[in-house]
């Protein structure tokens, strides 16, 4: 397959009114993935969340539409028609993501907030259910480097177990690396705890 000099940038769009933990750590993760260097947050307008994401990539207050050319760019949606391919991404510029927590079910807020605005792009999914923002991350790498997607192993569904009583079920789908799904241990810790529980609660009375 033919490939770009110039790899292209994985842009995930901020869609949230805030950075909560949650978000944060699959940002994190996502940055781990694919390098800083390749990583570009956009339409980040609040003082802290560019102070947050500083960390792990690029912040910029202007949204992708502002920054890339539509059809210089491939949306991941997942109610896109067509699957995700490795030739796609011949002579793109960018590969850009939602920056939303899931909705369970899901709502459609990609197309709405997201694909709408591009109307030239190639509009693509990995896949019907819905991921992780660091997943989506690990999936769309894989395939920009040649692997077909029917390749890449998916678990839908993770349980995460607190004690011998208790359990986190969270409905997505996550792809495996060595059999192990890909979620920021971080993220697993915190979905664990307490903390959770005030965090987020004070997220939606924000």
């Amino acid at each position: 397959m033919q490939r770009n000099a110039a790899k292209p940038k994985f842009v995930i769009e901020h869609l949230e009114q805030d950075i909560g933990k949650w978000l944060l750590y699959e940002c994190m993760y996502a940055s781990k993935i694919v390098g800083k260097g390749r990583l570009i947050f956009a339409n980040v307008k609040k003082e802290s969340a560019k102070a947050k994401l500083s960390t792990f990539g690029t912040v910029e207050e202007k949204s992708a539409k502002e920054i890339f050319s539509s059809e210089k760019v491939i949306i991941l949606d997942p109610k896109a028609k067509d699957p995700l391919k490795p030739e796609d991404f011949i002579g793109k510029e960018a590969i850009i993501i939602g920056g939303i927590l899931g909705d369970h079910p899901p709502k459609g807020r990609t197309g709405k907030l997201l694909t709408e605005h591009f109307p030239k792009a190639t509009v693509r999914n990995i896949g019907r259910a819905q991921f992780s923002i660091d997943g989506t991350i690990y999936v769309a790498k894989l395939v920009g480097e040649g692997t077909p997607l029917e390749k890449i192993p998916i678990k839908k569904g993770l349980t995460l177990r607190l004690n011998k009583y208790a359990e986190v079920y969270l409905p997505y789908a996550y792809p495996l690396k060595d059999g192990k799904p890909v979620i920021c241990q971080k993220l697993v810790a915190y979905l664990c705890s307490d903390e959770i529980v005030e965090n987020e609660e004070k997220l939606l009375r924000a």
